[in-house]
C-alpha cells in the first residue's frame, strides 16, 4: 500500500491472484492506466472475472434437478453417491449430503474429475456448510456376501439413515436405494449433473481415500495409499508376490485367481482379522 492509501501494483497482483474481490472501478482504472504493468493487471483481472462468470454459469447448470424439485415444494434435498466399486480391496463408501439452497462451492464437480487437494478443500467446505451430511460403508466381507452392486446400495442406505435431518427427496446417482422411506429420483451420471450428488461424491471419495491410507499402515506391502485398492499394475504385482490380505475382496476375479479359487469355490480357511 502506498503512502496515499492506494494499492501498489504488486499488492493488486497479489489480491487478483488470490481471488480477492475488488471494487468494480478497479478494472476500469487499470485498463486506462498509462503504465504497461497496470494494463497487464487489468487484462489479468478481466480474465479472472470472465472465469468467475463461467464458473457461476457452470454451477447454475448443476442445479437443474434441484430447482425442479423445489418447484414441486420439496425443500430438503439430499444427494447420494458412492465411491470404491471397482477396487480389489477395502470397503465401498457412500455419502449423503444436504446442501442449503444458496450453497455453491466453487470448483465442485464429479469427484473423479478433481485432483486430491481440490477434493479435500471441497470436502471441508461441504462439511462446514451443509445442513447435514453422513457416510456409510459396506465391508469387504459384505461385498463378497451380497456382491458389489448390492453392497453399494447397502452403503448408500446406511449413509441416508445416518443423516441427522430427514430429507424430502433423495437425488441418487443412477440408482434407487431399497429400504429407505424417502422419495427418490435416480439420475444417470448424476455426479456430473447435480450439485447435491457431486457434493456426496466428493465426501464419499475423500472418506474412502482416508480409510485406504489407514489400511496402508496395516498392509504397507500393497501400496494402498497410492492406488487406493484399484487394480493398478503395482497392486496386481503385489498381489502376485504377497497374496491376498484380509481386506481384499474375494469375489473379485484377480483376488480369486491369486487364491486359486475357481467358480463357486470358497477358501478352506477364513480370512484373518484386518
Amino acid at each position: 500500500m502506498s503512502d496515499d492509501g492506494t494499492m501498489t501494483l504488486a499488492e493488486l497482483r497479489r489480491r487478483i491472484q488470490t481471488g480477492e474481490r475488488l471494487p468494480r472501478a478497479t478494472l476500469a482504472a487499470l485498463e486506462s492506466d498509462p503504465r504497461a504493468g497496470a494494463r497487464e493487471l487489468g487484462r489479468l483481472l478481466a480474465r479472472r472475472r470472465r472465469a468467475e462468470r463461467a464458473e457461476t454459469r457452470r454451477l447454475d447448470g448443476l442445479l437443474v434437478y434441484e430447482r425442479a424439485a423445489r418447484a414441486e415444494g420439496l425443500a430438503v434435498l439430499c444427494g447420494v453417491d458412492e465411491a470404491g466399486m471397482a477396487p480389489l480391496a477395502g470397503p465401498v463408501v457412500a455419502a449423503a449430503a444436504i446442501l442449503p439452497e444458496g450453497m455453491r462451492p466453487r470448483g465442485l464437480d464429479d469427484s473423479k474429475k478433481l485432483d486430491a487437494p481440490t477434493r479435500e478443500r471441497l470436502a471441508a467446505e461441504i462439511k462446514d456448510g451443509a445442513i447435514a451430511w453422513a457416510v456409510g460403508l459396506a465391508t469387504p466381507e459384505e461385498i463378497d456376501r451380497v456382491n458389489i452392486y448390492h453392497a453399494g446400495l447397502l452403503a448408500m442406505r446406511r449413509a441416508v439413515l445416518a443423516l441427522a435431518v430427514r430429507p424430502d427427496l433423495l437425488l441418487v446417482d443412477a440408482r434407487r436405494i431399497p429400504g429407505v422411506d424417502v422419495p427418490q429420483r435416480p439420475i444417470v451420471h448424476g455426479d456430473a449433473l447435480s450439485l447435491s450428488i457431486a457434493a456426496a461424491s466428493v465426501l464419499a471419495k475423500t472418506h474412502r481415500d482416508a480409510l485406504m491410507q489407514e489400511l496402508d499402515l496395516a498392509h504397507p506391502e500393497y501400496g494402498f495409499a497410492r492406488h487406493k485398492g484399484y487394480p493398478t499394475r503395482e497392486h496386481l504385482a503385489a498381489l502376485a508376490r504377497v497374496g491376498a490380505s484380509s481386506v481384499h475382496r474375494r469375489s473379485f476375479a484377480p483376488v480369486r485367481a491369486v487364491l486359486g479359487l475357481g467358480p463357486g469355490q470358497r477358501e478352506l480357511f477364513p480370512r484373518a482379522a484386518p
